[in-house]
């Protein structure tokens, strides 16, 4: 959303008939490798980007949420505390958040809602746990609430997981929550612990939105989950995080499909820890290589890319300049991301895109490298 649209959009006071009481924003995320292992208690790498969803927030008297999102049309919905309906769209992810905090024992009152957001809706930069962690933020500020941001990332994925019925792992909303800009979160999704990891200089990150959308409530992503818990069954474990590479001689008594999808977690939870070798190191070679080997793994044996993310990863991997490329988030479509040198990223973003779009007919979007310097917060 550019500075023109975001100016022409009614403000708080105008929807609302009263200022505003807090203000909070979060940030997408893209995740530079470690797919699909986050519910498996694995390890996944994500980054911040600059786009955030902002949400502007009032305590009301009564019961009665109101909310308004630039994105929505007829953007104002309304429902009331403790009765909840699934079904409505965009408002189901804040409907899901007082859900999830009337079950920790958390009292509010009713509130007034507005939201606006330049995180992408379907493009695999996790718009939805954006707008959770936002909104999250602005209640903890109005209501004073004991959440720290651990609490805030479990509540939000409580809320897709349980309402929206999108069965995610943990790896948005920390990322989203945790997240700083200019750096690598290396998390280990069974502990929770997390390293920052300084990105190095000279080195860009490259994002791209393919313009193919998706989404993870049911569908593949819901099927891919379930045949890799299958795999772990076979395999006598709970969660494909406690079978390393060393345990790959095993696959072989699986079903060829099932040890696919268990081959992926299992060598995607190893190239994380290189990759965060890599980073640590200052090789954006070495990281690069294990992008190229993440993303062939994801399309051949968890199969959760296409035809198109296909072409706009391999003419980013062609390009000078560029260590690597791979398709980012739950998968299904969304954006792909490189690591490049940061001298002429830009214009290696732009080249692709232009490539990508005449081979394809699809709108693309870069997302990063900006064309100008961001300047935001976070709350």
């Amino acid at each position: 959303m550019s500075n023109v649209e975001r100016a022409a959009l009614p403000a708080f006071e105008a929807l609302f008939g009263a200022a505003a009481e807090a203000h909070a924003d979060a940030p997408g995320r893209v995740n530079l490798i470690g797919e699909h292992t986050d519910y498996h208690e694995g390890y996944v790498l994500p980054a911040v980007i600059p786009q955030r969803t902002r949400a502007a927030l009032r305590a009301r008297e009564d019961r009665r949420v109101r909310a308004w999102s630039a994105d929505a049309a007829p953007p104002l919905e309304e429902y009331t505390l403790g009765e909840e309906t699934r079904g409505r769209g965009w408002l189901d992810y804040v409907q899901g958040l007082t859900v999830s905090l009337a079950r920790q024992g958390v009292e509010l009152t009713g509130f007034d809602l507005r939201l606006e957001s330049d995180v992408p809706i379907g493009g695999g930069v996790s718009s939805s746990a954006a707008l959770e962690v936002s909104v999250l933020r602005a209640l903890r500020t109005r209501f004073a609430l004991s959440l720290d941001d651990v609490a805030v990332a479990r509540s939000g994925q409580e809320a897709e997981v349980t309402f929206v019925g999108a069965p995610v792992g943990i790896m948005d909303q920390m990322a989203s929550s945790l997240g700083r800009d200019g750096e690598a979160l290396f998390l280990d999704t069974r502990t929770l612990a997390v390293a920052r990891i300084p990105l190095p200089p000279g080195v860009a990150l490259i994002v791209i939105d393919s313009g193919v959308t998706h989404a993870h409530a049911g569908g593949e992503y819901g099927a891919r989950r379930r045949e890799s818990f299958e795999a772990a069954r076979q395999l006598g474990v709970a969660h494909l995080r406690d079978v390393d590479v060393t345990s790959l001689p095993r696959l072989d008594a699986l079903d060829p499909l099932l040890a696919r999808r268990a081959r992926h977690v299992m060598t995607e939870n190893q190239r994380v820890l290189e990759a965060a070798a890599a980073l640590r190191a200052g090789d954006p070679a070495t990281l690069g290589r294990l992008m190229n080997a993440s993303h062939a793994s994801m399309r051949d044996d968890y199969e959760i890319s296409t035809p198109d993310v296909d072409t706009l990863v391999a003419l980013m991997q062609e390009e000078p300049g560029v260590f690597g490329a791979r398709m980012t988030g739950g998968g299904f479509g969304g954006s792909i991301v490189g690591v490049s040198r940061a001298a002429g990223a830009r214009a290696a973003a732009e080249h692709v895109v232009q490539r990508y779009c005449a081979a394809t007919r699809r709108d693309a979007r870069i997302l990063l490298p900006l064309t100008i310097p961001y300047r935001g917060h976070a709350s």
